[in-house]
């Protein structure tokens, strides 16, 4: 398991990586949301509350940064997060 430090413009993120089978496992955490890959479950993620978009494609934590967002909860779009901004337009709004 690799956790790393993400400095970004509005604040600092932590990122989580966790190596599965045949690919990795990524989420990057900020104050008020993540940044998730296509392992995890959006809409488990919603029934939550929580603030959170979709990536997908990714294995590092730059490919999450520099995806599009595919899908986000209705809190992300609260926030003014949109689909097909990148993670890091995403991240940054999350602060």
């Amino acid at each position: 398991m690799l956790v790393e430090k993400i400095e970004l413009d509005n604040g600092s993120a932590l990122g989580l990586s966790f190596q599965m089978q045949n690919a990795p496992l990524l989420v990057i955490r900020a104050d008020k949301g993540f940044v998730m890959c296509g392992y995890l479950d959006m809409e488990s993620a919603g029934a939550l509350g929580d603030v959170a978009v979709k990536v997908k494609g990714v294995s590092t934590f730059d490919d999450v940064l520099q995806a599009l967002v595919i899908g986000a909860t209705q809190k992300a779009i609260d926030l003014g997060i949109k689909v097909g901004m990148t993670g890091r337009e995403a991240l940054e709004l999350m602060f």
